[in-house]
């Protein structure tokens, strides 16, 4: 059976970004090896997709000296499995697992491409990130943005060539679960006590975020916008669902203080289950400033809610606006509120991009058929070897 290793730089992303599609693959003629820092998450992916799992300590940040500590550790990983495929997500796990696999010889060397660091950096640190990402490119046999937005991107930069590129499906890196992200799995008086809880009255209208709480995902300007907003109409909410990250992006301090003193903003922190908070809510806001191929967006779209998304690579490909959500541009407070106030005042088109949001997302981004997609890629770079 021919070995596969998936790699992450946290466990986090080997466990939700990737959820599923590990049994999938060692279900379908591969033995999987999933890899990435220490931590609980990682060995809970061994348990709930009873896959192999390899601890590899990997820095989210610029480390030299602990970047060839994990370069030097991943060369030997690859020399002791043997993998016929190295498949890398996230750029720090790209560039030691593409460079590791390489030195190892390993015949087939994936990276998926799912939003760029460097699209929010300047001056020299921009420069060695873009020096990254192309010698990731360089060391790879195969890239896959993970959106039509980034494969455009990464051509007009010339990052690689046109050959090494593919976009797998419709774009995702692993689809979602329409029956798993369905308004139907939450019963009514399951949201009637959620809503008692969080003190959500039934004819409030709810927004809702999911994510990261930090800076690069728009919080800021959200909360600014709908603090105008609830200055106004006291009957609309702000759910955020997510932890800080004080350490990497922090939150202005004007912003943090608002989340704290607001009536109107409920943050609940991070959730394992986010489908109850979701079916209490009416519409995602997701003003991020850069993305790949946000699962969140189209987990709120399963659940049949329409989303505010920026004009940002991913999101302007899962929302066609007016259709099944508004498109607004990045980084523009005015612009936020407006659209959620367009959104809960104008009912007949908050209906139509209601009724639309589930069956684009069942139309285009199904999971079985991303996993399928994979795995036909996978046996078809195995042929030819």
């Amino acid at each position: 059976m021919k070995k596969i290793l998936r790699i992450t730089t946290v466990p986090m992303s080997l466990k939700i970004l990737l959820k599923g599609q590990h049994r999938f693959m060692s279900q379908n003629g591969f033995e999987v090896i999933g890899v990435a820092s220490t931590g609980k998450d990682l060995y809970e992916v061994e348990e709930a997709e009873g896959i192999k799992v390899v601890a590899l300590n990997m820095t989210r940040t610029i480390s030299p000296l602990k970047d060839i500590v994990s370069l030097w550790e991943m060369y030997w990983l690859c020399k002791k499995e043997k993998p016929t495929i190295v498949h890398t997500h996230t750029p720090k796990a790209g560039i030691i697992g593409m460079l590791g696999a390489k030195l190892a010889r390993v015949p087939i060397r994936l990276h998926t491409v799912a939003g760029m660091p460097l699209n929010e950096s300047t001056g020299s640190k921009r420069k060695l990130l873009i020096w990254v990402e192309k010698a990731t490119y360089a060391f790879a046999t195969k890239v896959y943005p993970n959106s039509k937005g980034l494969y455009d991107f990464i051509l007009e930069n010339r990052f690689t060539t046109k050959s090494k590129l593919k976009i797998i499906a419709n774009g995702s890196s692993n689809g979602i679960d329409t029956s798993h992200f369905s308004p139907e799995v939450v019963t009514i008086n399951q949201q009637i006590e959620l809503k008692e809880n969080l003190g959500i009255a039934s004819d409030d209208f709810v927004f809702i975020f999911v994510g990261r709480l930090v800076g690069d995902k728009g919080i800021n300007e959200l909360v600014q916008a709908f603090e105008k907003l609830y200055s106004q109409n006291s009957s609309i909410k702000l759910l955020l669902v997510g932890d800080y990250e004080n350490e990497l992006d922090p939150l202005l301090p004007i912003t943090l203080q608002l989340i704290e003193k607001s009536n109107g903003i409920i943050a609940v922190g991070f959730q394992n289950d986010v489908r109850p908070y979701f079916a209490i809510s009416d519409c995602l806001v997701f003003p991020s400033y850069r993305e790949g191929f946000p699962n969140v967006v189209m987990q709120a779209g399963a659940m049949g809610l329409p989303s505010i998304v920026t004009d940002i690579n991913g999101c302007n490909e899962i929302i066609l606006d007016t259709q099944n959500g508004l498109i607004i541009p990045p980084k523009h407070t005015r612009a936020i509120q407006e659209a959620m106030k367009k959104i809960y005042e104008e009912k007949e088109l908050y209906q139509k991009l209601k009724k639309s949001a589930r069956i684009f997302i069942q139309s285009h981004y199904e999971q079985q058929f991303v996993w399928n997609e994979i795995l036909m890629e996978y046996k078809f770079l195995q042929s030819r070897e």
